[in-house]
């Protein structure tokens, strides 16, 4: 609690108006809206809108995986990112500069930070909620394959609503976003001694770090479990 209200006073008082309305409106509902949009990103090169990670039930509906936790009871956990993060804005600025290619981080006196607190307070019911663990995997090794069948499904919970569908690309989010499994052709070129298979689980443990490029977040091995990397490389046969 003390956590929480000491969140409260380094982000300010007062409801806001979202950009362009005539009429003032809780400072929640412009968060939630803030919440859902890309543009909370000045980047033009952003898609990501926080909703594109994150749901705000108490679990995952059926049929999706994501790399970042549900955002239910999330202000009222006392640390975020499996312990690294010790603020709430701090947590939200990791990907917020990582992930959406914000230019600078959210300050505390911006009243999207109001805003956006003031939205994850609304969907923070209870006082106190547990800290969730986030294991990243820091050695990349090779997983045991699974079956494919079971790898499509991973590939359309985790995948799609990013990269679009496997050849095409169709739908999905951004031109930015390779095009699976295609793009290991050009691996040999960008990548070369390194098996087409371990750069892919370098992307979807890492994301943007260590040197692959791109903005995707990591996945740790709380959303995605070694066994269903391994069935999603099978079904990209790699």
């Amino acid at each position: 609690m003390k956590r929480l209200l000491a969140s409260v006073a380094a982000l300010g008082l007062g409801a806001l108006a979202g950009c362009g309305d005539s009429e003032p409106r809780p400072a929640a509902d412009y968060g939630e809206s803030l919440f859902q949009d890309a543009r909370l990103s000045e980047s033009t090169f952003n898609r990501f809108s926080c909703a594109t990670c994150h749901v705000t039930t108490p679990a995952l509906p059926a049929g999706r995986i994501d790399a970042g936790y549900s955002l239910y009871n999330v202000a009222a956990r006392p640390n975020w990112w499996g312990g690294y993060e010790t603020h709430l804005l701090d947590a939200v600025n990791f990907c917020y500069v990582n992930f959406m290619r914000g230019v600078t981080k959210l300050e505390a006196e911006d009243p999207r930070s109001r805003a956006l607190y003031e939205y994850l307070s609304r969907i923070s019911p209870d006082a106190q909620a547990p800290a969730l663990p986030f294991t990243v995997v820091k050695d990349i090794e090779d997983v045991p394959r699974g079956d494919a069948a079971h790898g499509e499904a991973v590939y359309r919970a985790a995948c799609q609503d990013c990269h679009g569908a496997t050849h095409t690309g169709a739908g999905r989010l951004t031109e930015l976003a390779s095009v699976l499994p295609e793009v290991t052709q050009d691996y040999d070129r960008l990548f070369p001694g390194i098996p087409h298979a371990q750069v892919v689980i370098e992307k979807v443990r890492h994301g943007q770090f260590f040197g692959v490029g791109g903005n995707m977040p990591p996945y740790s091995r709380e959303a995605l479990s070694d066994a269903d990397l391994g069935a999603l490389l099978a079904y990209l046969g790699l």
